[in-house]
């Protein structure tokens, strides 16, 4: 224990190993003579503290040399266990052999003496060891806290995301007994109107069957007395003798011959068949999608338009509107909301009329137009409000600097304001060649040859085609989207969002001149 003590003072401080032919310079620092010869070769300073080296006078200094040897000597005696032989092999220098004694900074590698000398090493920056794994230690302790936070936040990030599948869980089976209840309740609907339809018709049939069978009996007795008669008479007339012949008939037959054999199939009569359904033989599917508005919940919000320009008229019932620079237009007659007698649709002040049905009762149908008897497109064309981007996705998009023509004062908008909820509202566009639907600053603008969704100096143009004569307008003011479909068959056409935006929000409509009127949808 004590050579360990006294060998770290006999130490040359160059190559680190215990002094071989020690020497001692002016300034009291000993070395190596090899050492510091190779060092006083280049540089003529002591290693340790810079002063000036006569290289001339290096004597030995014989009292090292005799403690260095004494110090080696108690190494070499020193028993050495396996572990610790096989840990000192452990740092050697792969290349050189040497003890590794230093690390080098830039390299971030343990090094020898020699490889720090060596080209591979050379202008790098190196610390003996033990320095080296403070600082590294410190630097790593740095590292842990950071990745401490980054821990924790990635945990909490963890957490978020659980919530959020938990939500999402949640929403959905929420959704989905919301689906079936809704359906539940249509399925009920035409389950009762099925079998109210059906015990009409057999009522019905039972009754004329009825009839007809009164009329079968009547008609079965008078042939069968017919057949009767012509049996009768035909063996009278076998009867060859005048006598006898005149005598069996006004025995049997008191009657004048032309009141007996009056033709009884003139007081019969054939009762037809009078079922009728009426519409419904043809039209079922559309009459009972008319009467299951009734059932709906939630309907198409009745928007009520008010003008905001000198250019645009909102009609008397404030849900039509039109340029007043149209000649035609004003001249239409009251008669014909559209300015066309012609013209039949489902947002038209529809032709009532009363029809007295098999069930006893007066129903109003209506005369107006569908792409579908139930007015339910194919799975394939549904309308998904949930999803940003649909089945005309955008073949490109542009940004625009000039801002839309909403930033012009010729528009309306609704007297309905909108702070929270969804709400949906269809409008009827027909055959114009421009219109602007939406909410203030969002909106859907057709030109007549394309499509695209305006915001605030920005406008992006969608690859939707085809023209539909009615477009649908969701808002989802909790997640603050705006989701456009054709209001025929319910086809996507787009979703955008319209956040920031502050609340609430009203119904938004530009339009140019045109003769066409643009209409809101009431059911």
């Amino acid at each position: 224990m004590a050579s360990d003590l006294y060998s770290e003072d006999l130490t040359c401080s160059i190559c680190l190993n215990i002094f071989t032919d020690p020497v001692t310079l002016l300034c009291g620092h000993s070395f190596c003579r090899s050492c510091v010869t190779a060092v006083l070769n280049i540089q003529q300073h002591c290693p340790h503290c810079r002063t000036a080296v006569l290289t001339k006078s290096l004597p030995t200094s014989h009292i090292l040399k005799s403690l260095a040897e004494k110090a080696k000597e108690a190494v070499k005696t020193k028993p050495v266990h396996t572990s610790e032989t096989a840990e000192v092999a452990e740092w050697l220098c792969p290349e050189h052999d040497e003890k590794l004694k230093l690390f080098c900074i830039t390299d971030q590698q343990l090094t020898c003496i020699i490889c720090r000398d060596g080209e591979k090493h050379e202008g790098h920056k190196f610390k003996p060891i033990k320095e080296a794994a403070t600082s590294v230690r410190h630097e790593i302790e740095k590292a842990i806290q950071t990745i401490s936070a980054d821990i924790h936040a990635i945990g909490s990030q963890a957490n978020s995301q659980r919530e959020e599948i938990t939500k999402t869980r949640e929403k959905s089976n929420q959704l989905m007994t919301q689906l079936c209840i809704q359906f539940e309740d249509m399925h009920q609907f035409l389950r009762n109107r099925e079998d109210e339809i059906k015990n009409e018709l057999k009522h019905k049939e039972e009754d004329d069957v009825e009839k007809m069978s009164k009329s079968l009996n009547a008609i079965e007795t008078a042939l069968s007395e017919s057949r009767e008669l012509e049996g009768k008479v035909s063996s009278v007339l076998e009867i060859t003798d005048p006598e006898k012949f005149l005598q069996s008939w006004t025995e049997d037959y008191r009657m004048h011959p032309e009141h007996l054999f009056r033709p009884r199939a003139d007081d019969l009569q054939v009762v037809n068949t009078s079922l009728y359904l009426g519409p419904y033989e043809s039209h079922l599917q559309f009459f009972i999608w008319k009467e299951m508005l009734q059932l709906i919940k939630p309907r198409e919000e009745r928007l009520s338009l008010q003008s905001n320009s000198a250019n645009i008229t909102v009609s008397d019932d404030g849900r039509s509107l039109f340029c007043n620079t149209n000649p035609q237009t004003t001249k239409t007659p009251k008669s014909f909301p559209f300015g066309n007698p012609h013209f039949s649709g489902s947002n038209t002040e529809y032709d009532q009329f009363a029809f007295h049905d098999l069930y006893g009762s007066n129903r109003g149908f209506s005369h107006f137009k569908t792409s579908s008897p139930l007015g339910v497109p194919p799975a394939s064309k549904s309308f998904n409000f949930g999803t940003a981007s649909g089945p005309h996705t955008s073949p490109g998009q542009r940004d625009d600097v000039h801002f839309p023509s909403s930033s012009s004062k010729d528009h309306v908008v609704s007297v309905n304001k909108f702070t929270s909820g969804q709400h949906y509202w269809e409008i009827e566009v027909g055959q114009r060649n421009y219109w602007e639907l939406g909410v203030k600053d969002h909106f859907l603008k057709y030109d007549g040859q394309k499509y695209t969704t305006c915001s605030p100096n920005k406008s992006t143009e969608i690859g939707f085609g085809g023209r539909p004569r009615k477009i649908g307008v969701y808002l989802n003011c909790s997640s603050k989207k705006l989701s456009f479909c054709n209001g025929d068959n319910m086809t996507y056409i787009h979703t955008m969002s319209f956040e920031p935006m502050s609340m609430p929000v009203s119904a938004y409509f530009n339009i140019t001149a045109d003769r066409n009127r643009l209409t809101v949808c009431w059911y």
